[in-house]
């Protein structure tokens, strides 16, 4: 292979690479390398090998150095790529001088769940302001510690991992909090030295009524000493659950009853509820608020984007800093993304799965990233989606008609014409034309540049959907000619002038040779049920691979699963 095609491809895989936050995908690179050198065509399955080991190579690097490499050889491809880019506004964070300009951000999920859309916002927030817009650190930080009420998921750890990879999300620094106890042991120990926390033996009924008429928790007011005595024996085991809990002092008349001296540590039996990585070595768990502000800290995150959902969580958490003398990080709230006609619920996802309702986390009704990815959405779409909502603190709400819109963008260009007949099929013959007949149908009606593909018909013998020739009298047959309909399920052959077909108003008909064509099956996403239509499609289909993203005339965007096996995507 000629060192110059490699060096195109390096260009446009970087620039990729760029526009998306570090992530750069074949089918797009190998689009703007046919572009370049057009006379290349000839010879795509090679060329698209060395597409593929070129955007490999450059997804193992650092945005970073993507954007120095591009910049250093191609400037004015980087110039194109940051006006694409400039095109994407979100405003400044807030009190970057405060920390000499450095920004670490991190995104937290609790791996009970793998993501779904409304994850990949902060997710994507929170990597696109520390790495691209202020060149900071970003940290991926698995919030592990509730082995009983929000219990993780061992496969979910990968699964989270994975569909972060897929939107182009890479993080520096990785931690999983329940592999951190000892930590934060250390730190509940010095805030009971320091009387910033205290154990709390009270029945919950009881408590719940000194801490309702706004009194201080008679045990916030015994010495350290007797929460230390208490502490120890928590750590060994001798308080059963809801026997004893370690409180953080905050204010006993806090407006929000939430706040007033929130719980830090609980008991957890987890002999019958072990966690998935640490099983049953730990019995005194840290609460999210805890975990979570200790790690913020020791982290160096200077800025926190989440839902506004967590707006008292970030209440609680200042408390901690307070008591430590730490400074804390800036806090950004957003609101909630709803999206129509997608299935986002955790708890809906989560009974339906058990219930048998839907097949697994991919099932292609649902809102999760990974049932996304099936479906064919691509990490681009999501990109923009975030883009478009933006960091606004008020709801936001989206139809699926949005995000097919969005992704249509980028299909549109990639994805080659196909024609699949949808059972039920009616068989034609031909008459009127020479056999062996070759149709020539277009590859890409807006990219006549990639050629026609050729189907040669050995025999008179077609299938087409059943109905579609009712009540019509003259058709044209996609890239093969004009013919009108005759009796006995024949159709003469008229002649193959496109003029003719245009001014006669001739409707265009996809077909499939009877004797050389590839069944296939479309699984199409349809609110409450999955649809399964059986077809064929034309000989060249059976080339088709595995990611291959194609269109079906007629029917609609494709993603090919398997030969064979086909994922509806949008119209």
């Amino acid at each position: 292979m000629e060192v110059d095609v490699e060096k195109v491809a390096l260009k446009y895989a970087l620039a990729n690479a760029v526009r998306f936050g570090g992530k750069a995908e074949v089918k797009a690179v190998v689009s703007k390398v046919f572009a370049e050198l057009p006379e290349l065509r000839t010879r795509a399955r090679e060329i698209v090998a060395v597409v593929t080991d070129v955007v490999s190579r450059v997804n193992n690097m650092t945005l970073e150095e993507q954007e120095k490499l591009l910049r250093e050889t191609w400037p004015e491809a980087l110039v194109r790529e940051k006006r694409v880019e400039e095109e994407r506004k979100l405003p400044p964070l807030p009190r970057v001088e405060e920390f000499n300009g450095f920004v670490v951000t991190r995104f937290a999920p609790n791996p009970d769940f793998v993501l779904h859309l409304g994850s990949a916002r902060p997710a994507i927030l929170n990597y696109y302001y520390a790495k691209v817009m202020y060149k900071g650190k970003f940290i991926l930080r698995f919030e592990d510690t509730d082995p009983k009420t929000k219990k993780p998921m061992l496969e979910a750890y990968d699964m989270i991992r994975e569909d972060l990879k897929w939107l182009g999300v890479k993080w520096d620094e990785e931690y999983i909090q329940s592999l951190r106890m000892p930590i934060y042991y250390e730190h509940a120990r010095k805030l009971i030295e320091t009387g910033g926390a205290y154990v709390c033996t009270h029945p919950r009924d009881e408590i719940k009524r000194i801490r309702d008429e706004g009194r201080p928790d008679p045990c916030s007011l015994l010495p350290p000493e007797t929460h230390l005595e208490r502490w120890e024996k928590m750590l060994a085991g001798e308080y059963g659950e809801e026997q004893a809990v370690l409180r953080i002092k905050t204010d006993p008349a806090h407006p929000n009853p939430s706040v007033r001296d929130w719980i830090a540590f609980r008991v957890l039996d987890t002999s019958k509820n072990p966690h998935p990585l640490v099983g049953d070595k730990y019995t005194v768990w840290p609460t999210y608020n805890f975990a979570c502000a200790i790690d913020d800290h020791l982290m160096g995150i200077t800025h926190i984007l989440r839902g506004e959902e967590h707006a008292v969580n970030t209440i609680k958490q200042e408390y901690i800093y307070r008591h430590f003398g730490w400074k804390p990080p800036v806090g950004i709230h957003f609101g909630r993304l709803n999206l129509e006609g997608m299935i986002l619920s955790k708890s809906v996802i989560r009974r339906g799965i058990e219930k048998g309702a839907y097949h697994g986390w991919d099932d292609i009704r649902l809102g999760t990233l990974i049932a996304l990815r099936r479906r064919g959405i691509l990490p681009q779409t999501i990109w923009d989606l975030v883009f478009e909502v933006g960091i606004k603190p008020s709801t936001a709400t989206l139809s699926t008609e949005k995000i097919h819109a969005l992704n249509k963008k980028y299909l549109e260009p990639i994805s080659n014409r196909y024609m699949f007949v949808a059972e039920p099929v009616k068989e034609y013959v031909l008459s009127g034309v020479t056999l062996p007949v070759v149709a020539e149908v277009m590859v890409h009606p807006s990219y006549p540049e990639r050629g026609r593909r050729k189907i040669i018909l050995e025999s008179p013998h077609i299938l087409v959907e059943e109905g579609a020739l009712a009540g019509k009298g003259e058709v044209r047959l996609m890239g093969l000619g004009n013919f009108m309909i005759g009796e006995e399920g024949r159709l003469e052959f008229l002649n193959n002038d496109v003029a003719y077909a245009k001014d006669h108003g001739l409707p265009i008909i996809q077909w499939v040779p009877k004797d050389d064509n590839f069944p296939g099956t479309i699984l199409k996403a349809e609110r409450t049920e999955v649809r399964v239509i059986k077809g064929y499609g034309e000989p060249a289909t059976r080339e088709l691979k595995s990611e291959d993203r194609v269109q079906f005339v007629r029917i609609g965007f494709i993603r090919v699963e398997k030969p064979g096996v086909y994922i509806f995507t949008h119209d």
